[in-house]
This record gives structure tokens, sequence and C-alpha cells, in this order.
């Protein structure tokens, strides 16, 4: 499974343009992205998390790369500060409070449910026209081990809690390098293997 590698000068170039996408939203301007070199030209999915005091909220992304690395984290992260339909649309006097983790995807692989690693993996399950994601994260914050992760995932997905055993069920594994603000090295501590 081909992992990710950003240098820490790209780590922080995304985050600031996540930021930025914000700021410039509640400012009623357009954009202005740094180019699309290195790391941040790289076609991946990439998720953007919103947590205000620690707690979520705002999280979206795209699964599958397409554009450049640096659209889409601009892209989710207004999405994610204004379009998660959980939350309501972020208000500017939040955003001091809010911090931004950025997700980078690899490829999405199948799999079945026993080759997702808690901690290492994220997964896709798909069963008819329903659909759930988790990033690797996830698990290991909620405390969850295998069973409990594919349960919640299934519920996720409209479905009952073991929908993901079906014969019909899809499962594709990814991995993610998260990084965010306020971390020293940039790249968070790695959850349970």
């Amino acid at each position: 499974m081909r992992e990710y590698v950003l240098s820490e000068d790209e780590r922080r170039a995304l985050l600031g343009v996540a930021r930025k996408a914000i700021l410039n939203r509640f400012e009623g301007r357009e954009a202005e992205l740094p180019a699309a070199t290195g790391g941040l030209a790289a076609p991946a999915g990439a998720f953007v998390t919103l947590k205000k005091r620690g707690e979520l909220r705002g999280c979206i992304g795209r699964i599958v790369g397409g554009p450049p690395l640096v659209e889409t984290v601009a892209r989710m992260a207004e999405d994610a500060a204004f379009g998660d339909p959980r939350f309501p649309p972020l208000q500017a006097d939040e955003l001091p409070d809010v911090s931004i983790e950025i997700s980078v995807l690899t490829p999405l692989e199948p799999c079945k449910a026993d080759d997702v690693r808690i901690g290492v993996h994220g997964a896709l399950l798909s069963v008819g026209f329903h659909r759930a994601v988790f990033l690797p994260q996830v698990a290991t914050e909620q405390g969850w081990n295998l069973l409990d992760f594919f349960s919640h995932l299934s519920r996720k997905a409209g479905l009952p809690f073991d929908a993901w055993r079906s014969s019909e069920a899809e499962i594709h594994r990814f991995k993610a390098l998260v990084f965010g603000e306020g971390e020293e090295d940039g790249e968070k501590p790695p959850g349970d293997a």
C-alpha cells in the first residue's frame, strides 16, 4: 500500500491553506493557493477535520484522489466548516477556538474485515447504495476493537450493525498521513497496531 510523504513545509502549507480557505469564505474572497508542486500536487484523497476545543466541529473529505492535494484540502476545509450536515455552519467568532487536522489518504485497497488493523487502516464499507467511511484515527480515539469499528461503520451507513458481514458487503481499506495544528513535528502519534 503506497503511503504519501510530505515534508514539514508541505504539511504547514496545507494547514495554512485549510485555515485560509475558511477565513477567505468569511471575508468573501477567493482562495489563493500555493503552486501545486511536490507533495502538494499529489492526486490524493484527503479529509479535513475541525475540532473546537477538542470536540468534533466538522469533517468532510474526498476518498479518492483527483485534483492536486492543495486544491482538495482547500475545498474540504471549506466544506467541513460550512457544509457538514451534522453541524451548523461555522461562525467567524468560533474560528480562534478551532484546530485543523488533515488526513491524506492512500489509494483504496479491496480487503476483508480481518485485513483491517485498528489504528493503522481506515475503511470504506459499501452495501448496495449504502456507504460509510471511518478514518484510521477514529477507532483509536473511540477505543473500539475491530468488531466495534465495523458495527459502527455499518450503522453510519444506515444499515444493521452486522451488515458488514453480508455477502454483498464490499470493504476497502486505506492508510492516512495525519497531521494537525499545534503539533511540534507535524505528525500525530500512531494509534494501536
